[in-house]
This record gives structure tokens, sequence and C-alpha cells, in this order.
């Protein structure tokens, strides 16, 4: 039992291990769980900032081009070639006239 309770202890006493725990959860959370946040953040303010005319892609990836925005129910009607689809604004991924400004052309 002696040699069981050796192995448990950790060199270099409690106070090392509790600012290596502390240490892990800073580095989760700067790496990980800050860029996650400050991403919705930028989605929500994307999707709010819709406009008609916009050439967006759906989550699904579905291209098309917004032709009504509603409000009340939080939804927008995109023109695709095979017709109009409805869709929760919240299942748009990203505009891409932006896009493909920032972009150089390809020849």
């Amino acid at each position: 039992m002696k040699s069981l309770a050796i192995f448990l202890q950790a060199p270099g006493g409690d106070m090392s291990n509790f600012l290596m725990i502390g240490l892990m959860f800073l580095v989760i959370y700067f790496f990980m769980i800050r860029p996650q946040m400050r991403r919705q953040k930028n989605e929500k303010k994307f999707q709010a900032a819709i406009k008609k005319g916009a050439k967006v892609v759906t989550t699904s990836g579905i291209h098309g081009k917004i032709v009504d925005l509603n409000d009340n129910d939080n939804t927008c009607t995109i023109e695709t070639s095979a017709g109009k689809i409805k869709f929760e604004r919240s299942a748009i991924s990203m505009e891409l006239s932006k896009r493909y400004a920032k972009e150089p052309a390809k020849k």
C-alpha cells in the first residue's frame, strides 16, 4: 500500500499541479473557446446585415441570390437556377460577392 501512495503523489508539491491545470484551461480557452465565440459573433452580425440582391451560399451548399427578406419569421427567399427556395437566415453561410472581390481573378 505504501508504494501505491508514493506513486500517486506528484513531485514538486500540490501547487504545481494546480498551476498546470490552470494553464491547461487557459490554453483551451484562448485557442479553442474564444475563437469559436468570435466566429459565432461575426456570423450573427453577417446574418443580421444580409440585404436583397446579395449572392450567397447556404450551409448546405446551395448558391443563389436573395430576393426577399422576412423579418417577422427570420426567413429569406433565395432564387437559384432551380427556382425560389425559402430558408432560415441562420442557414446562410457566406456572401459570394465579398468572397470573390477579395480573390484575384484566375486566368
